[in-house]
């Protein structure tokens, strides 16, 4: 077979590798949109992607059900096993990479290229063609270096410092955020339990009240509708607990899922009466404000956004200026050739080339200065939205010292409420009991102990959350100084 033909062929089977390659990507592109908007789409990429999806590790853990955790170990879990700390920390480590990328340009590339080449040709010399065949070895390197470009690198160096920093303060505040979603989700199911407990009690009361008006009821001291008004009394107690019983499911699961496990897995937590209720917070809003501007990652994730902006105005403005880089490439080639009806010959040697390349923009359309004035309406847009951040910082911590003052005098009034209406309960059952009050009179104060007794539950827990609240808004909860607002 000769060349020409071997050719030939070659071209033949890579076209038809190519029509192959055609058909698939024609096959994919051939995917259609909804038909309508009327009704869903499904494809047959939907279950492609649903097998993507099932193919993604399940980051869910065993927990110990027979363990009874507290909030600092419910909240070493979520900062372990909550899948929003691992985004945020891959994201961080892949900007780290982009500034290792960045740096890279400080330095020389080298590449090294190895070529081997095969020409075979009919040379005319004199009145006729002559067979000429030349096989060429070739190893070459080629280096490149800048030498200087005004701070070009330099600007994109400390952008991508900046941004490394941003993700490292957004990794921080997604840790602020997990710590306040496990904190709420507690606290929300210690309310649950002791709504519950609250309910247990005012349906044994209830019952009590049923029980007495039955008695009386056999003693001829009381009326059937008595009876019945006490029986309506127990069934709406029992429906109330009910309705808190579902509520702790659901807080159940919302604490699991705050942790990174399944919601149906049944975490057990310390009881609401054994963590203490602080009743004062020893400093001032103004104190509590000046700290959250010093510590919330957030406001310092905003702050690099105005390095990095300053940084791009540096890269910027170095376009006005020309940029020097070397060249080197250094290559040992080596040549056989046969030209008939001579013998082979061979020849190698070292070549190169070394050069300086100068380039300088001299005139583009305004180009680098509309970057540059990007640059610098970025740098402006970022310090008024650093200010923006703090006045929403200070607003929120304000909110958060209220919320918390309001809940300690809601917690005392809360106390005094619960004993009053103790009291008023069981003044009112005895005097049932010698026919010296009516049933309207203790059912009346059934219910506002029941009322009493859900206000007590929440206060105290309000108070803790209120204390959550406030280490979220200032940033406490993320400092390893200060103790996290769990008792």
């Amino acid at each position: 077979m000769s060349w020409l033909s071997k050719q030939i062929l070659f071209l033949q089977r890579m076209s038809m590798i190519a029509f192959v390659d055609l058909l698939l990507a024609s096959s994919v592109l051939g995917q259609t949109v909804p038909a309508s908007p009327e009704h869903p789409w499904h494809g047959s990429a939907e279950f492609s992607m649903k097998e993507d999806t099932g193919s993604v590790g399940d980051s869910r853990f065993a927990v110990d059900q027979s363990k009874t955790y507290s909030l600092a170990e419910l909240i070493d879990l979520a900062e372990a096993h909550n899948p929003a700390t691992r985004t945020a920390w891959e994201r961080a480590r892949s900007q780290a990479a982009a500034l290792g990328i960045t740096r890279s340009e400080l330095y020389p590339t080298l590449a090294a290229v190895a070529i081997s080449q095969t020409e075979s040709v009919q040379a005319f010399f004199g009145d006729r063609f002559h067979g000429q065949t030349i096989q060429s070895f070739q190893l070459a390197l080629d280096l490149n270096y800048t030498l200087f470009d005004f701070g070009a690198r330099s600007g994109r160096i400390d952008a991508a410092r900046a941004r490394l920093l941003s993700a490292n303060f957004a990794f921080n505040d997604t840790h602020r955020s997990v710590i306040d979603q496990v904190e709420q989700a507690y606290y929300r199911l210690l309310n649950s339990i002791g709504q519950e407990d609250s309910a247990q009690a005012s349906l044994a009361n209830a019952k009590a009240v049923e029980q007495a008006a039955q008695e009386r009821l056999a003693n001829g001291l009381a009326t059937l509708p008595d009876v019945l008004e006490a029986r309506s009394a127990t069934a709406q107690a029992e429906y109330d607990l009910q309705a808190v019983v579902g509520a702790e499911e659901i807080a159940r699961g919302d604490l699991a899922t705050a942790v990174g496990a399944s919601a149906g897995v049944a975490l057990k937590v310390q009881p609401l009466d054994q963590l203490p209720t602080p009743d004062s917070i020893g400093e001032t809003v103004e104190q509590a404000i000046n700290r959250a501007f010093g510590q919330r990652p957030d406001l310092m994730q905003q702050a690099a956004e105005i390095r990095a902006a300053n940084a791009t105005l540096k890269e910027a403005r170095a376009a006005y200026y020309p940029s020097l880089s070397l060249n080197v490439s250094p290559a040992v080639p080596a040549l056989y050739a046969i030209q008939r009806p001579f013998d082979w010959s061979h020849t190698a040697d070292l070549t190169g080339r070394v050069s300086f390349n100068l380039n300088w923009t001299v005139f583009d359309g305004g180009a680098r200065k509309s970057r540059a004035a990007q640059a610098q309406a970025d740098i402006h847009a970022a310090e008024a939205q650093t200010n923006l951040k703090k006045n929403q910082i200070a607003d929120e911590v304000w909110t958060a010292y209220s919320n918390l003052n309001t809940a300690f005098r809601q917690h005392k009034t809360a106390i005094a409420l619960l004993e009053a209406a103790s009291q008023s309960y069981n003044a009112a059952l005895e005097s049932y009991k010698y026919g010296l009050r009516n049933l309207l009179d203790v059912t009346a104060a059934q219910r506002s102990l029941a009322q009493a007794r859900s206000a007590d539950v929440f206060a105290r827990t309000r108070v803790l959350t209120a204390l959550a609240d406030l280490a979220f808004a200032t940033g406490d909860s993320i400092q390893a100084d200060k103790r996290r607002p769990h008792p």
